[in-house]
């Protein structure tokens, strides 16, 4: 006699805490697991696909291309990771959050399907997305690389378009210790005869060898297509097909811009796919807002939220900075960052930017302690510009009771440093005065 299958969870919080359970590991990397479970699923993807990879602006990438999209009249599905707040940022249909009911419906379609297989987290979320889009009559789905590329779950799908943004050191422990190593993962997600995008200007052989071998004719940054910004109100962006006159973005920082022409640059090689005319290209990109990447709260003193946790994404995060305190304002940091980053690469690069540090661990299994944390502002940052706090929560609560009205606070350093402050209400943070 068999024995009776167990209950499956009913809810998102109890699905959530299942699946953490159900692998040993919360990242192993390989496409086996996953692609026998999508094939049991009998998983299709009748939709266009664009994969957008690379170290640092995945997710604006994607954030302009749903923007886009939508703007034109299509059905969109997106996929990205990790999230801030609630599990459902990572699964848009339709411009909305996925629903209680759609989320547990996809992780017990996958759960039934797997049977004996191990999925790790990100693996079941993956093909949970997956299912949930082949529920919708979607005319396009851009999926978010969770990490690398060519070994990521997200790349059972051979997309019609990827995108690599860019190519930096991150995430080593897996990908490798050289942009050689790491480029040649993330050129993983190129496919034969499909549209092949690089962001970055300069990126590592490794990557360029890959795309030769596959025989793709890589559309590159700077060689194939550009943009000008020198006009802030009107950038000018040039590709083979002509030139192209595109307002402002909301998004902050000219790396944005380059994130911007890599996303032109597709949704014109698509054209024959799916068209987008002018003007809905360019409402598009005007419209896209995305949490945590320079966001600006505007609170005299005002709070940016920045999720750069790398020295690629510290660099760009410096030259904003800079634009900002041009008016000789002060900069205030909440900051904190994961034990495994190369947190003194990023304090290297932003030390002098930043006139006072306030420090406070992440709640996570990862996080870095204040004592690390202090140890490796020590060689950069003085003893009376450095304070420690209980919480982060409490270190912004600092920070704005000491700002003056034109200074800025800068919140950045991980994804959890991020939404340790956006789950908390203005009342907890900003001085009574």
């Amino acid at each position: 006699m068999s024995s009776p299958l167990p209950e499956l969870p009913v809810t998102v919080e109890a699905w959530l805490s299942y699946i953490e359970s159900l692998h040993p590991k919360t990242i192993e990397m390989g496409l086996s697991r996953v692609q026998a479970v999508a094939d049991r699923l009998q998983l299709e993807f009748p939709f266009t696909v664009i994969t957008v990879g690379g170290t640092n602006g995945k997710g604006s990438t994607c954030a302009m291309l749903e923007s886009i999209y939508a703007t034109a009249g299509y059905r969109v599905g997106c996929y990205t990771s990790p999230h801030l707040v609630q599990y459902h940022e990572r699964v848009r249909l339709l411009g909305e959050l996925i629903s209680d009911e759609v989320l547990c419906a996809a992780f017990t379609a996958v759960e039934q399907a797997r049977a004996e297989i191990a999925l790790t987290y990100f693996e079941m979320g993956t093909l949970a997305a997956l299912w949930a889009f082949e529920q919708q009559a979607l005319d396009i789905v851009i999926l978010e690389v969770g990490l690398g590329g060519r070994l990521d779950a997200v790349n059972i799908v051979d997309a019609d378009c990827a995108i690599v943004t860019n190519v930096d050191l991150d995430h080593m422990e897996f990908l490798g210790d050289t942009r050689e190593l790491i480029g040649h993962e993330k050129a993983g997600i190129y496919r034969q005869q499909q549209i092949a995008i690089c962001g970055d200007a300069q990126p590592p052989a490794s990557l360029l060898r890959y795309v030769e071998t596959l025989g793709v004719p890589l559309k590159r940054f700077g060689v194939d297509y550009s943009i000008d910004v020198s006009d802030t109100q009107q950038a000018q962006y040039q590709d083979a097909q002509g030139a192209l006159a595109i307002g402002s973005l909301k998004l902050f920082g000219d790396y944005q811009w380059q994130n911007a022409a890599s996303v032109i640059y597709a949704v014109r090689a698509l054209q024959a796919r799916l068209t987008v005319s002018v003007d809905d290209l360019r409402q598009g990109l005007a419209a896209t807002e995305v949490v945590g990447r320079f966001q600006y709260w505007k609170r005299a003193p005002d709070v940016i939220l920045d999720v750069a946790h790398n020295p690629h994404a510290a660099r760009a995060l410096r030259h904003n900075l800079q634009q900002l305190s041009a008016d000789g304002s002060r900069v205030l940091a909440v900051f904190s960052m994961l034990s495994d980053k190369d947190i003194a690469g990023v304090v290297e690069i932003l030390h002098d930017v930043i006139d006072e540090w306030h420090i406070a661990p992440i709640q996570h299994p990862r996080a870095a302690s204040v004592d690390y944390l202090q140890q490796c502002l020590a060689d950069r940052v003085s003893g009376r510009q450095l304070q420690t706090h209980a919480d982060l929560p409490a270190a912004l609560a600092s920070c704005y009771k000491k700002a003056a009205k034109n200074d800025k606070i800068i919140v950045f350093g991980s994804f959890f440093t991020v939404a340790a402050i956006l789950e908390i209400t203005p009342e907890r943070w900003i001085s009574p005065n």
